[in-house]
């Protein structure tokens, strides 16, 4: 018992001396979103995100970022020859794997999954739209400052469909394409 404690007390010292920083902060912009593939005949329609973010920091270069955002998307859906806003919002949890380049230029890379909270859907032909889970990889870029302010650009590509549905003439086989526009505060607890 008492090798095994000191084990974990090691490995609990290495841990902190490893990892050089924490931080959390909010974090809002704008979402330009649009279904891609299938038969539908879509144009961008524009939303917003907004929510939080934690950063656990692996040395100077790596770091983890965790978030919880909602996030309103869809599109404006040409169908029977009537434009309308297909909005659904979502409560979004995407983990980005962060590599930082000197002078607060970054690059990040990761899975997101979806949430689906509500839906404002005008075709009433169409019975469940939406599905309840959206899966996607997103990618960006940003800049962040030594205080931690910050704005940074991401596309997230969908990979599940957005909905499983019967009663239209378009092809439920599309999936959600988001480009997202951020600012945030990064408030260093640990540095």
């Amino acid at each position: 018992m008492k090798k095994l404690t000191i084990l974990s007390l090691m490995l609990l010292a290495s841990t902190i001396s490893f990892s050089q920083s924490f931080s959390f902060g909010p974090k809002a912009g704008i979402n330009i979103s649009n279904y891609t593939g299938g038969n539908i005949d879509s144009k961008a329609l524009v939303g917003y995100h907004i929510g939080g973010m934690l950063n656990y920091g692996f040395g100077n270069v790596f770091s983890i970022q965790p978030e919880v955002l909602f996030s309103t998307q869809g599109a404006k859906v040409n169908n029977g020859g009537e434009k309308n806003d297909f909005k659904i919002s979502y409560v979004t949890v995407p983990v980005m794997l962060k590599l930082k380049a000197s002078g607060g230029f970054y690059f990040e890379a990761g899975p997101q999954i979806g949430f689906r909270t509500s839906s404002d859907i005008p075709d009433q032909t169409i019975n469940n739209f939406a599905k309840g889970l959206d899966l996607s990889l997103g990618a960006g870029i940003g800049f962040q400052s030594k205080m931690g302010l910050g704005i940074g650009a991401r596309y997230i590509a969908g990979l599940s469909k957005v909905g499983n549905f019967s009663g239209s003439n378009i092809d439920p086989d599309f999936k959600n394409s988001v480009i997202q526009a951020s600012v945030f505060w990064a408030i260093p607890i640990i540095k």
